[in-house]
C-alpha cells in the first residue's frame, strides 16, 4: 500500500476540493478496517485531523481526536499541536488559533496544510469583518486576522478601509455583494409557457 502520509497530503492539497480529500482519507481508513487491518503505526493523524479542520468539520475533528489511542496522542506532539488548532476554533479563540498555527515546528507535509488553513481562515475572517462590522477597533481586527496592529492597519488600509487615528478605529469598506441571477430569461420563458399550458 502507498504511504498514508503521501495519500493524505495529495488528497487534501489536490486540484479537487479538500472535502474530497477528507472523504478519500476516510474511505482509505474504512478499507483498512474492512480488511481487518490496523492503521499503520506511522498513520499521519495530524494530517487527518487537519483535513477535517480545513473543511470546517470541527465535529469530525473532535470525533477523530476521541478515536485516536492515548499512546499515540502522548507520542506525537505534532498531533497535540494540530488538535490545539481545532480546540481554538471550537471555542472561538481567534488569537489562540493564530498562535497555534505559528508556534510549532511543523513537518513539511503538515506545514502545507497549516498554511492552507491559515489562508482559508484569513479570507473567511476578512469577509466576516467586511459584512458584520461598519467600524472595528484596530485591536479587535488584529485579533480576528492574526496580525499585529501595525500589520492590520497596513493590510486593511490597502484594501480601502480607513483609519481614524484619534479613536484607533477602522471604518470597514463594505464587501460588494453581487447577486447572482438565479434564472436566465430563456428558462423564465419556458416556465411561463409551461404554467400557461397547465392553466389552459
Amino acid at each position: 500500500m502507498e504511504n498514508p502520509d503521501t495519500i493524505l497530503s495529495k488528497c487534501l492539497l489536490s486540484q479537487f476540493s479538500p472535502s474530497y480529500g477528507v472523504l478519500h482519507v476516510d474511505l482509505y481508513s474504512f478499507k483498512l478496517a474492512a480488511k481487518g487491518l490496523e492503521k499503520p503505526s506511522d498513520w499521519p493523524y495530524p494530517i487527518h485531523l487537519l483535513g477535517y479542520i480545513i473543511v470546517s468539520d470541527l465535529n469530525g475533528a473532535r470525533f477523530l481526536w476521541k478515536r485516536i489511542p492515548a499512546a499515540v496522542k502522548q507520542s506525537q506532539p505534532e498531533l497535540v499541536a494540530a488538535w490545539k488548532i481545532g480546540q481554538c476554533l471550537w471555542t472561538y479563540d481567534y488569537a489562540g488559533f493564530h498562535n497555534a498555527l505559528q508556534y510549532f515546528p511543523w513537518s513539511p507535509a503538515v506545514q502545507q496544510i497549516v498554511n492552507a488553513i491559515k489562508d482559508d481562515y484569513s479570507r473567511k475572517n476578512f469577509k466576516l469583518l467586511s459584512t458584520a462590522y461598519s467600524t472595528i477597533s484596530v485591536a479587535d481586527a488584529a485579533k480576528f486576522l492574526g496580525l499585529t496592529e501595525s500589520e492590520t492597519i497596513k493590510t486593511t488600509t490597502q484594501i480601502g478601509w480607513t483609519l481614524d487615528p484619534a479613536s484607533n478605529m477602522l471604518t470597514v469598506l463594505p464587501a460588494v455583494s453581487v447577486a447572482a441571477q438565479k434564472l436566465d430569461s430563456s428558462k423564465l420563458q419556458d416556465l411561463t409557457e409551461y404554467v400557461f399550458h397547465l392553466e389552459h
